[in-house]
């Protein structure tokens, strides 16, 4: 058999197919776009990887940014809707970075192909993964395109959403001014959603991602519908005028007269439903094919950890295969145990984020937050470590134990 098939050409299943590379293990992955489809094609996301995740590349050789021009160093923050926002910012131990996938992805593609990896582009679909699993050993599903993610039960435990949180607008733009220290600006307008403004480099050079996480039935919703095609002076104009009345730490460092939209396809708009899904699944042929990336979970985008996550559970799978080559359900509970705490820990976190209304103790974390540079600098830190950040963010309690062992019972 022909080692490991890994279908879907993403961070998961090129981290993967990187890792077992490096053991020289053989591998194919499978997608239904070639390299320069992808870094043509429309914007894919406005992920930014966190040092945990640049820690995995490094380890991997793919590190091809280093330098400090694409890094940032923290978060600011800036909650309205009370008689005084909360402003404050949050810094790292190591920075961060964001890279268009479109330029990232083709990068990491060709670093796998050159290390003997095989990439074949062909649509895979549910129905052809019995017949992939007789070509290889085992069967890595690391994409939730089409209907590939039927493939694995949904966990209603851990999805408790039934339709999108939030309505999605994100777009690469000029004109805006980076924040000093250079960092992501995480600004909230209560009631209404959230506005996430990330540094990034695409192939317009350094520019500015602005992800509207707007609230449905909120005035922003719109942002997620109104055509940029029709209109780009006026889907431009209604950016601005909502960036403006609703998160002015971001609109007081634009430039109306130098700010666009970077191109047509440069803009992404819809909803992401959040679903946790089995780690794995029993073909009809008694073969078994393990999930990874979108396949196994998905997440809102508000906090960024997506892609982050998908890294993860591709090296801890990686490791698995490594270690432990005898795919059967003994080796797939094995996956699912070593993966569980931070995968689980980065949904949970995720869907405490986006509830409505928030909960008295998120609320109180960000309020000691804004008083205590300690606080802010762990809580931000820890997107890195969202294992870490459910454990102080879980329920009421664990806010409050937190905040005491910093003085601030």
């Amino acid at each position: 058999m022909a080692g490991i098939g890994i279908v879907g050409a993403g961070i998961a299943g090129l981290h993967l197919g990187l890792l077992l590379r490096r053991h020289d293990v053989p591998v194919t992955i499978y997608s239904d776009r070639d390299a320069e489809q992808i870094g043509s094609g429309r914007m894919l996301n406005s992920v930014a990887h966190h040092h945990a995740t640049i820690e995995r590349e490094q380890a991997l050789g793919v590190d091809h940014w280093p330098d400090e021009e694409y890094h940032y160093f923290g978060h600011h923050h800036y909650l309205g809707g009370g008689p005084q926002p909360l402003v404050f910012p949050g810094f790292f131990t190591a920075p961060s970075r964001a890279i268009d996938y479109r330029i990232y992805l083709p990068a990491l593609l060709a670093d796998f192909v050159s290390r003997g990896g095989e990439f074949e582009v062909r649509p895979v679909q549910a129905a052809d993964v019995s017949t992939l699993s007789e070509r290889h050993e085992l069967v890595v599903i690391a994409s939730g395109r089409g209907n590939m993610s039927a493939i694995f039960p949904r966990r209603a435990d851990k999805s408790p959403y039934d339709t999108p949180q939030r309505k999605l607008c994100v777009g690469l733009y000029e004109g805006v001014a980076p924040s000093d220290p250079r960092g992501v600006t995480m600004s909230v307008a209560a009631g209404q959603g959230e506005l996430l403004e990330i540094p990034i480099y695409s192939s317009a050079g350094h520019v500015t991602a602005l992800l509207f996480e707007n609230v449905p039935g909120g005035e922003l919703e719109m942002l997620a519908e109104i055509s940029y095609d029709d209109d780009p002076v006026g889907f431009e104009k209604t950016i601005l005028d909502m960036t403006r009345k609703y998160h002015p730490a971001t609109f007081e460092r634009i430039d109306p007269a130098a700010f666009h939209l970077t191109g047509p396809l440069d803009l992404l708009q819809g909803g992401v439903l959040p679903s946790v899904r089995e780690d794995y699944a029993r073909l009809p042929n008694g073969r078994y094919v393990v999930a990874l990336g979108d396949a196994h979970v998905v997440v809102d985008p508000v906090i960024g950890q997506g892609a982050n996550c998908a890294s993860y559970s591709a090296w801890e799978l990686g490791h698995a295969i490594v270690e432990d080559p005898a795919f059967d359900e003994r080796f797939c509970q094995k996956v699912a145990d070593r993966r569980r705490n931070r995968v689980h820990a980065t949904a949970d976190w995720t869907n405490l984020m986006i509830s409505a209304p928030p909960p008295p103790h998120l609320l109180r974390m960000f309020g000691a937050m804004a008083q205590n540079q300690a606080v802010a600098d762990e809580f931000t830190e820890n997107f890195s470590y969202p294992d870490r950040q459910w454990d102080h963010l879980a329920t009421a309690d664990r806010v409050a134990s937190y905040l005491a062992r910093h003085g601030m019972a």
